[in-house]
């Protein structure tokens, strides 16, 4: 909205010191934004005076073009008081008119130099202005006629004319649609200022007689107000004042003419879209009706368009005649003939507007306010204002007889407690100004002890409940003033158990060298084929999205390694070789087939709320890590280590050791790891609950590492890490013990074929307590050992809290772990 500086002065009295960035910084502080200042005429400079033209002599040209050689008296204003001779090619003007002259040094609008040169055999010393020269309208062809009683030659035609003024362009919200208005805008300038505000659609009326043009409403909620004036004896040739086109310019309107810009302006000024018909064009009674299946109209703008049984129309006896509230029809516009003009201000409902307009693409000034709601109780202000000025600006003549059809919808009330917007704003604020407030917003206030009852204005279909009220004392109030104040921190509350758990999780991988990443959820078919997954596997069952980010990654994925992979590919391609990468995240595994759609016309039952519930995807929590190059780096100290799938596994093991669990590790064959190289990791859960598996670790299989771009033997393990956190132990201190310690070894012969886990978890269990860590630190194959078979040889400590172990004490333990070996797996000690 365009709202003139000159125009809101009209209706709010604001201080002569009042500056457009000044009211502009106010009307944003109560929610009208700034888009930008303009400021046409600023850019005139120099004499632009009156000029009485005294001769005009026509001098054919060649080129079969006439010009004007005239003589033009402009008073002392060329310092000489000679008249000024001017070189003009427009004919609309004649000796003895009042025109606009800009003398040499002058500069109008767009940076236009005036000379004096020598044109047509004559030295022309300035120039006779058109409007369009002078930033008030688009007329090129003639040029600009004052009035007869304008002023004298020599004045000053800026101050004449308001040529320099300042345009406030306002972003208004689909709310304020009161504001679409300089009624709207002059009422929070006053309102922000704090000056007298002066209604424009208050005005004496005539009474409704119902004397006026015959009206018939059909569908009273769609139209509840409609009402009709004529004016007879209209001049449809008389031309639109400077003033009103000047004005109809700062907001953006074209000038078309009289009878079109006096309801323009009007709109604009009141914010109630006004339409005029062509009376003599009109037959019997003028009615509002839904269209009817088949029916179509052509609008002003030549488009014949096809009606819904939705839209709401104006119709005479002839038929449909406008498309009510967003644009008339052709049959009968106004015309260069009108001299009847019927004019209508008529109520519209809102949804209906905006509905009709997005239905057939009709976007107009009309449309905006209406389908965001205007003042109901201004449609006879507003036809009134427009009658009078196409009387006083035509020639016309208001016919008796105000035709008013409909009554504008009661107000509403709302009531709220005082002290209600001091407790939601955090501001003092008494319920003096609370009840000051509403009343300078426009409401009528009933105050009580405790209580007050606000009958809410016309223009504001927006407010509604006690917080549109308590939003309404706090923008006058000042936004400015809520205090920052951080909210209090409760007491006694902190991380939650899983919190604290998950955060182990990060400091224990961070304090190993990996690195968090966070990758988008997003997958698509081609990845999971990357990763080599089988048709078959539970991976590929996976949550399509109906509006995905990417075409080739529409699924929720299952795992986590195809973004965390994606990840060590990219580092790897930009330099960064040695990689130890971790992701948390969630997976999503669907189940069933989708949630029921129900309707919103009720609140779910229970076995509909349960299906609804049963639906969701599962969302477990999970652990990736990848591991690539180098992970001990080598240096001036020697060769360093390449990650092995022996990397991924340990981590693994590190992570649940944190949580207070001991993973056991099998052999498992899983893609997208090698088969020969995969783990799979076990969590026990005693006798009764039996083995969970936890997720996997190894390295990944060699196609795997082609297809995805990532180093060859990359490892990588997943882990479900809400299996692992539910199952978690909280952190206790560890006991030390005082006393020295005591180191026995033993290598084992096995078969080949058993995990060196299951055959340590043997030894710790058959060594009993005095054991305090086992290690294993060779594995031997080949000659003297048999065929088949493997030699396993661990490192055992024992300690006792209480006293000194005796070489019988550790040689007992020893032995009593292999020979539980010997009777469980057939271990025979290696001499």
């Amino acid at each position: 909205m365009k709202a003139p500086l000159s125009w809101i002065r009209e209706h709010a009295a604001l201080p002569d010191d009042v500056t457009a960035d000044d009211l502009a910084a106010r009307l944003t502080a109560l929610g009208l934004k700034l888009e930008a200042i303009e400021r046409p005429g600023h850019d005139l400079t120099g004499p632009l005076v009156v000029g009485r033209v005294l001769t005009m002599e026509p001098e054919p040209q060649k080129n079969g073009k006439t010009i004007n050689w005239c003589s033009v008296d402009v008073g002392d204003a060329n310092g000489t008081g000679e008249p000024q001779g001017i070189v003009c090619g427009a004919h609309n003007f004649g000796v003895g008119d009042l025109v606009v002259v800009v003398l040499p040094g002058g500069v109008l609008p767009g940076g236009f130099e005036i000379a004096a040169r020598t044109t047509y055999g004559h030295v022309s010393a300035g120039m006779i202005c058109s409007t369009r020269e002078l930033g008030l309208g688009e007329d090129h062809d003639g040029i600009l006629v004052l009035p007869a009683d304008a002023g004298e030659p020599g004045d000053d035609v800026v101050e004449l004319l308001d040529l320099r003024d300042e345009v406030l362009e306002l972003e208004v919200n689909p709310d304020r649609a009161y504001a679409l208005s300089l009624r709207g805008v002059a009422r929070e300038a006053a309102l922000g200022l704090g000056v007298a505000f002066h209604d424009p659609a208050e005005r004496e009326l005539p009474p409704a007689d119902g004397a006026g043009p015959a009206v018939a409403i059909e569908d009273p909620e769609g139209c509840p107000v409609f009402v009709a004036r004529t004016v007879s004896g209209f001049d449809p040739t008389a031309p639109t004042p400077d003033w009103m086109a000047r004005r109809l310019a700062l907001v953006g309107q074209r000038s078309i003419s009289l009878a079109v810009d006096v309801t323009n302006y009007v709109m604009f000024e009141l914010g109630r879209p006004i339409h005029g018909y062509d009376a003599d064009k009109l037959t019997g009674t003028v009615g509002v009706r839904r269209a009817r299946a088949g029916e179509r109209l052509t609008t002003l703008d030549g488009t014949d368009r096809a009606l819904s049984t939705e839209d709401l129309v104006v119709t005479d006896d002839s038929g449909i005649i406008g498309l009510g509230g967003v644009m008339g029809g052709q049959t009968t516009e106004m015309s260069a003939t009108t001299t009847r003009v019927l004019v209508e201000s008529a109520h519209w409902d809102g949804p209906s507007m905006f509905r009709t307009g997005r239905r057939h693409k009709l976007t107009s000034e009309a449309g905006r306010r209406n389908e965001r709601g205007v003042d109901p109780e201004i449609c006879e202000a507003a036809a009134d204002r427009v009658v009078t000025l196409l009387a006083e600006l035509g020639g016309g003549t208001v016919d008796p007889g105000v035709t008013v059809v409909g009554e504008p919808p009661e107000r509403r009330t709302v009531t709220i407690a005082l002290d209600l917007p001091a407790r939601v704003t955090g501001m003092d604020i008494a319920s003096h100004t609370v009840v000051a407030d509403l009343e300078a917003v426009g409401c009528r206030v009933e105050a009580g002890p405790d209580t007050l009852t606000a009958e809410l204005p016309s223009w504001r279909p927006d407010l509604a409940d006690p917080f549109d009220l308590v939003e309404e004392v706090a923008r006058v109030v000042g936004y400015e003033h809520v205090p920052s104040v951080l909210p209090p921190a409760p007491s006694g509350r902190g991380l939650t158990p899983a919190q604290t758990m998950r955060r182990r999780v990060g400091r224990t991988l961070a304090g190993d060298g990996y690195v968090e990443v966070l990758t988008f959820p997003f997958v698509g078919e081609a990845d999971l084929d990357r990763l080599g997954l089988a048709a078959d596997d539970p991976r590929r069952t996976t949550l399509r999205l109906a509006n995905p980010l990417s075409a080739e990654e529409p699924l929720m994925t299952t795992t986590l390694l195809p973004g965390l992979l994606a990840t060590v590919a990219r580092n790897v391609g930009r330099g960064a070789g040695d990689l130890a990468l971790f992701e948390v995240a969630p997976v999503t595994r669907p189940r069933g087939d989708g949630a029921p759609i129900l309707g919103v016309d009720r609140r779910p039952d229970a076995a509909e709320w349960e299906a609804l519930n049963a639906a969701v995807p599962e969302q477990p929590l999970h652990l990736a890590l990848a591991v690539a190059g180098e992970r001990d780096r080598s240096g001036w100290w020697g060769e360093g280590r390449t990650a092995t799938w022996a990397d991924a596994v340990e981590t693994a093991r590190v992570v649940a050791r944190a949580l207070g669990l001991e993973l056991t590790v099998r052999r498992a064959v899983l893609a997208p790891w090698h088969p020969g190289r995969c783990a799979e990791l076990v969590l026990s859960s005693g006798p009764a609950g039996g083995d969970v598996v936890v997720g996997h670790a190894g390295e990944l299989h060699p196609r795997v590492c082609r297809d995805l771009g990532v180093p060859a033997r990359t490892a990588v393990a997943e882990l479900d890490l809400d299996a692992l956190l539910s199952r978690a132990v909280p952190a206790q201190a560890p006991e030390f013990s005082t006393f020295p310690v005591a180191k026995e070894d033993v290598a084992l012969v096995v078969d080949a074929d058993l995990p060196a886990a299951e055959l340590a978890a043997t030894l710790r269990e058959g060594a009993g307590p005095l054991l305090e860590g086992l290690r294993l630190f060779d594995v031997w194959t080949g000659p003297p050992v048999p065929e088949g078979r493997k030699s396993l040889a661990f490192a055992l400590r024992f300690r006792s809290p209480d006293r000194t172990l005796t070489e019988q004490d550790t040689a007992a333990a020893r032995e009593a772990a292999v020979a539980l070996a010997a009777q469980r797996h057939g271990a025979e000690q290696r001499a």
